[in-house]
């Protein structure tokens, strides 16, 4: 990160490099005594955590630009509607009507989501990531929806299930967890349009919550010579009036809830946001201390290992908590 703070004087980050961030000071923080105004309107507008989600030991490093969470995908020309319940989704995954990306960190966020699904999201302060028993349901439930996959799912990121999903002839008809790319449900970006929801919950009543927290914040370089236009950029284009207007007008899926909440961004896109929005409004922060960035790329390589070659759970899970404490103690 520091080197390409020391490139550029706006930066895009993902929150789990905060604690990265922090360490290398190589960014300037956002939270001075001016813009005091401003930036309480971008908290209050927060889609779920995504403003709090940039805040790290009392400092605010970047604004939501985008918000997103793993959420569901689905073919309105295909199905009548989209399950709601994670069995339903099962039952078509049994008639070859689903995927799932699986290629690392998705893999990851999956397991993530589930564990939240089951009620017992990740832990982000140690000694271990996730409660064995959470853990070893939600691999469980993995491994059950992979009997039903093609194996290029190992292989496939969001945009490569998308670009597969969006062709007419494409059995793909559902993708129960996966981060939403709002591209996908406009008319003419694909030959066929997608349609975006809630995920499918885990028993009646349920709330679709736990859902891995992802989007994207700006962020201003600490190298910058002129801190003042950076500032001024960052937070125009954070602000509700440019979300809802020119940057979603441009095919930029917003991160401030006035633009999530706008008809006339919704509309063209098949109530992307209104439709997904409980999902990101209960989704999870994923851990963000120095160290957190390379436990996700072992842990994901790890995960992917055990479920191609069908490791017990427990030894699982085990081996991802143990990686977990481990990256307290080492940085990027």
């Amino acid at each position: 990160m520091q080197t390409l703070a020391q490139q550029y004087d706006l930066i895009v980050i993902d929150h789990p490099h905060v604690g990265q961030i922090t360490r290398e000071q190589c960014l300037l923080p956002l939270d001075g005594v001016v813009r005091g105004n401003e930036r309480m309107a971008l908290a209050q507008n927060s889609v779920g955590a995504s403003f709090d989600s940039y805040v790290w030991e009392g400092r605010l490093w970047a604004l939501p630009i985008d918000a997103a969470a793993q959420v569901q995908a689905w073919r309105p020309d295909r199905l009548s509607a989209p399950p709601t319940q994670w069995a339903e989704m099962l039952d078509l995954a049994r008639r070859g009507l689903v995927q799932c990306p699986m290629r690392p960190p998705h893999n990851l966020m999956t397991f993530y989501t589930l564990c939240g699904l089951l009620g017992r999201s990740g832990q982000d302060t140690g000694p271990q990531l996730i409660d064995p028993r959470t853990g070893a349901q939600s691999y469980e439930l993995i491994r059950e929806l992979l009997a039903y996959l093609d194996p290029v799912c190992f292989s496939m990121d969001p945009i490569a299930v998308f670009e597969v999903m969006a062709q007419e002839s494409a059995s793909i008809a559902c993708v129960p967890l996966i981060y939403g790319y709002v591209s996908y449900a406009r008319e003419g970006f694909r030959p066929a349009r997608i349609a975006f929801c809630d995920i499918p919950v885990l028993g009646e009543g349920a709330m679709p919550a736990g859902s891995a927290l992802g989007g994207t914040g700006i962020a201003v370089s600490a190298y910058t010579s002129q801190p003042e236009a950076a500032l001024d950029f960052a937070y125009w284009i954070a602000s509700a009036d440019v979300q809802r207007g020119p940057y979603a007008g441009s095919g930029g899926q917003p991160g401030n809830a006035v633009a999530w909440s706008d008809p006339a961004v919704n509309g063209p896109v098949f109530e992307f946001y209104a439709n997904t929005r409980a999902t990101l409004e209960n989704a999870w922060v994923r851990p963000r201390h120095d160290g957190y960035m390379r436990f996700q790329e072992a842990a994901s390589q790890r995960l992917l290992a055990a479920l191609r070659a069908r490791e017990p759970a427990d030894a699982t899970v085990a081996a991802l908590n143990q990686l977990f404490c481990e990256s307290f103690h080492s940085r990027i």
